[in-house]
Parts: C-alpha cells; structure tokens; sequence
C-alpha cells in the first residue's frame, strides 16, 4: 500500500494504491493524519484509482478521513475508484455519507 500526496489551494489529495485490508489499515490510518496534521487542508481526495483491493477495513478508512476532516472544518470525498473498492463502497453504502465521484 503506497500513499502518494498532491497539495494545492486547500486540497490535499491522497492517491492510494495497491491493497488496503486489515493488515494495511492501521499503518494506512497513521499515515493519513500525518499528513492531514501536515497539510491541514481544507478539502481531502481520496483517490482509488490505483488501489485494486479493498476489504471492510478501507470502509473503517474512508469513515475516519471523512470525521477527522470535519473536526478540521473541512470537507472529504472518494474520487476514482477501482471496481472492486467500488463494490466494497456500494455493499457498505458509504455514499450516503461520503460522496463519491467516478471518473474525471
């Protein structure tokens, strides 16, 4: 699992790739709010477009980024992302709470 970054105006956004699953999840999770604490951003992106596996433990993820991001005053949402986090996304129905945007 890399976590690859891109600043600008405000938005951080967050290009995750290869697996997050449980294993992953913790390290992944630490990561992020290094970088949220870093940049203190605005907007967050979670970009999927390169992560090709996600298990429940990427919901757990998304869930902590989008909290951490409003006690920031601030704004998260999934951009991208590939099929099989997608239908994880889809089966948690973690669009009613974090917006999710397909393509570009």
């Amino acid at each position: 699992m890399t976590i690859n970054t891109a600043f600008n105006s405000g938005r951080l956004t967050l290009y995750l790739a290869g697996e997050l699953d449980h294993h992953e999840a913790r390290n992944t999770i630490r990561r992020i709010e290094e970088l949220l604490d870093e940049y203190m951003p605005r907007d967050c992106v979670l970009d999927m477009a390169g992560l090709n596996f996600m298990d429940s433990s990427g919901i757990a993820v998304i869930i902590r980024v989008s909290r951490r991001m409003k006690t920031l005053g601030g704004r998260a949402w999934i951009e991208n992302p590939a099929k099989q986090p997608q239908r994880v996304i889809d089966a948690a129905g973690i669009d009613r709470l974090v917006p999710v945007a397909v393509g570009k």
